[in-house]
């Protein structure tokens, strides 16, 4: 990639509409270039990176199926009992592809509305004072973050460790991830990350959400998966299927698609004061990230959108 990427950067981070007071932080890598991190605004530490921690929960799902600890086809209320009686008809794959009904829990507005964090506790109560699914488990693909909650209690249970111990000790150390963490609480941010919005509720659901990293962190994560360094690249880039074979592009943690012919993986997250975007281009040998101190989706998408172009034209 030639040296007037940052500067491209620069530029296509003021076309999706970042201003003056804007703040984000862009990581691109292409090849065997080193990565180059552009940023805009004032400078921001360790920050929540919402749903794109499904990945990292699916990673940890994926190295127990490896070790045989773990089987997919294992029905929820195995795991977790205290459930309602339709967790005996989910399946870990439903969890790990959005496909087992489940309806949402911890939605954010009624949390703000009721002065609530967003927690695993909180979570699991309100799953379990829903009498019925949404729908048949394997019959639709309907995003919901209860399921990789669901995910990370499992993983919890069989791991017998908290949940943030395992993927620290299991993904974090080894790959040379130091800033990042799983937080649970009880304070609403880690020590010396920059906070979510002021009176909002704090992300501190574990699986769906409750990542906090940075944008080098996360360009060691794409490279991780590039590389195969955990063993699981293969499963996490599986898109799924609903129980009659009809394909859904959605693998482990990550949207499974296609740019320009080539192969994408790509996630966002969405929280109260921010957005990130990260994606993989293997075909490209590149990887992108994005995160902004900005809850416009629309615009971190747009951004994320126009760099992922930028890698797929080399």
């Amino acid at each position: 990639m030639d040296r007037g990427l940052p500067e491209r950067a620069a530029a296509l981070i003021e076309s999706a509409g970042y201003g003056a007071g804007d703040r984000v932080v862009v990581g691109l890598r292409h090849g065997d270039a080193p990565p180059v991190y552009v940023s805009h605004g004032e400078p921001f530490t360790t920050a929540c990176v919402a749903s794109v921690s499904k990945q990292i929960t699916a990673a940890c799902v994926a190295l127990l199926v490896r070790q045989g600890k773990l089987d997919v086809e294992s029905a929820l209320a195995e795991w977790i009992p205290e459930l309602p009686a339709w967790a005996a008809t989910v399946r870990v794959r439903h969890l790990i592809h959005h496909t087992g009904g489940l309806p949402e829990a911890g939605e954010f507005f009624a949390l703000k509305k009721a002065g609530r964090d967003r927690t695993v506790p909180g979570m699991l109560a309100e799953l379990g004072g829903h009498e019925t699914l949404e729908s048949t488990p394997g019959t639709v693909f309907s995003y919901r973050n209860p399921g990789y909650t669901c995910l990370s209690v499992i993983v919890e249970r069989i791991a017998g460790v908290p949940f943030p111990d395992f993927a620290r000790s299991r993904l974090f150390e080894p790959i040379g991830m130091a800033a990042t963490r799983y937080w649970p609480g009880p304070d609403p941010f880690p020590p010396g990350s920059t906070p979510t919005e002021v009176g909002s509720p704090a992300p501190l659901s574990l699986g769906d959400c409750g990542v906090w990293s940075t944008a080098a962190d996360l360009m060691r994560w794409n490279e991780a998966l590039a590389n195969d360094e955990l063993g699981v690249s293969g499963l996490l880039h599986t898109a799924g299927r609903l129980d009659d074979g009809t394909p859904i592009p959605y693998g482990w943690g990550v949207d499974v698609l296609t740019r320009a012919g080539f192969p994408l993986h790509r996630h966002g997250g969405l929280w109260a004061g921010l957005s990130a975007q990260i994606a993989r281009l293997p075909a490209q040998r590149a990887g992108m990230v994005v995160i902004a101190l900005d809850h416009t989706e629309a615009r971190t998408q747009r951004l994320a959108d126009s760099l992922i172009d930028e890698l797929v034209a080399g």
